[in-house]
Order: structure tokens, then sequence, then C-alpha cells
């Protein structure tokens, strides 16, 4: 397995994406929580986009050929032919492309629980609702396990302490703001999640830790190359925010068990 460690990835200049991984094929980027993949009805004030950023930075046409929300961060491929991006979008569809992410939640979560929960379809825009598409109930399966827990000696609503958990996350199928909602659903919301989450607990965050984002980070990215035929795995370190709180809460042990 091609296996892209952190000592091979060339740290970014200013307003440069660090890129991960690139081939004749394809080229990975370590995304920034709060920057749009492309352009999105979803914020028509935004300037600033991953696709365009990229193309710039390499001096050629990309094709993303799948999504991370604004807020979060990781790992985010392109194909450089709009072939393999139809490619690697059925791959993706199908499932044969395994990701991997690192949350932190509210509350305990069970050392390892399969979310087996249909979610209604998320439309984009209003013109697709005036187009007669039909929010769909679709099968979600999202499966977490426990890294580590911390309990923190500040009150939060009734509750005199509050506690939070680090988890992993495996996404089974691909639907939209999946382990949000899948997160929401068992009552762990994720930290920072203003759409998803609990006001109470990202007003802490903000506060205790000037932590400003939704700690949720797309951590790996596993497929077989379509021309080589070879494993690859491509892994985004993790910003200086979500490090810096790994190590408060004691979870940078954990995070290098992970790398290793």
């Amino acid at each position: 397995m091609d296996n892209l460690k952190d000592s091979t990835v060339k740290k970014p200049a200013a307003e440069e994406l660090e890129i991960l991984y690139r081939d004749a094929y394809f080229v990975a980027i370590n995304k920034p929580s709060g920057l749009l993949v492309h352009k999105s009805p979803i914020d028509r004030r935004e300037t600033r986009f991953a696709l365009q950023m990229l193309r710039d930075q390499i001096g050629a046409y990309v094709y993303p050929v799948h999504r991370l929300d604004k807020p979060t961060s990781g790992v985010l491929l392109f194909a450089l032919e709009k072939e393999m991006a139809q490619h690697m979008a059925s791959s993706f569809r199908t499932h044969e492309v395994q990701k991997e992410y690192l949350a932190v939640v509210r509350g305990y979560v069970e050392e390892k629980v399969t979310i087996d929960h249909p979610l209604k379809q998320m439309l984009d825009t209003k013109a697709q609702k005036k187009e007669g598409i039909t929010k769909e109930i679709q099968e979600a399966r999202t499966y977490c396990e426990r890294l580590g827990t911390v309990e923190l000696p500040y009150a939060v609503s009734r509750y005199p302490v509050a506690r939070y958990s680090l988890v992993r996350l495996l996404p089974k199928t691909g639907r939209k703001h999946q382990l949000r909602r899948h997160m929401k659903h068992i009552f762990h919301p994720i930290v920072g999640d203003t759409k998803h989450g609990r006001g109470e607990h990202n007003r802490l965050f903000r506060e205790k830790f000037d932590v400003h984002r939704l700690l949720l980070h797309a951590n790996s990215l596993q497929f077989t190359h379509p021309i080589t035929d070879k494993r690859i795995n491509i892994e985004a370190p993790l910003d200086a925010a979500f490090k810096k709180l790994l190590l408060t809460f004691c979870w940078d042990r954990i995070e290098l068990e992970i790398r290793n």
C-alpha cells in the first residue's frame, strides 16, 4: 500500500493549499475548515474555493470527485482528467473508497457502535424544490469507535460537569451531512456544529479553548488506483487548533497511535 506520511508533505506557503498527494491522474489536498470546495448557492458571499485555488496553484484544471462540508477539514481528492473524476465518483458511490474521520463529540459514546439510521435527502437550492425534486429517505450507516474521553469542570446546561469523547468515524454510505446528523441522532453531536450541534457546548469550546471550528476532520482516504492498481492511503495532518485541543485533553498520544 502506498502510504503518504506527514514527513513527505511539502508545507504550503501563505494562501496555498497543502498538497498531500499528486501523480499524473490525481491530486489531494488538506482542505482547511471554513473553505468551500466550489461555488455553491448555500454561501453566495464566499469568494474563496478549494477548486479554483488549487487550479491556480498547480496551473492545471482539476475535477472534484467528492465533497467535504465547508466547516470540515481534511483529505479532499481531485482528478486531473474528467474521465478519472467520473471513475472515482463511481467508486465513491459504490463504497469502494474508505474514508476515516476524527471528531470530538458531546458525552461519552459507546466504545463501538454502528449507527444504522436512514436520512432524508437534503436539497441544496430552492430551484431544486421548484423543479419538484422530493426529499427521499435514504439508507445511511456509520461506524463509530470511541478513542478517548475527558471530563471538564464546567457546568453546562443542567449538568455540573462537561464530558466529551474523541471518536473515529467511518461512513459506510455517503449522505449529505451524514456524520453530523448521525451523531446528533444518537445524542452525541459534534462540537462546533452550528447546524446539527448544541450551542452551549460550542460556546464552551470557543470561550475556554479558543476553538471556532467544527471538530470534524477527514483523517484519511484509501482507494485502489484505477491505473496502477495500487492501494493508495492519503493522510491529512490536523490543523493547529485541533492539535492543541488534543494536547490539552491528553489525546495527542491517541493521534500518534492512529498514524502508526
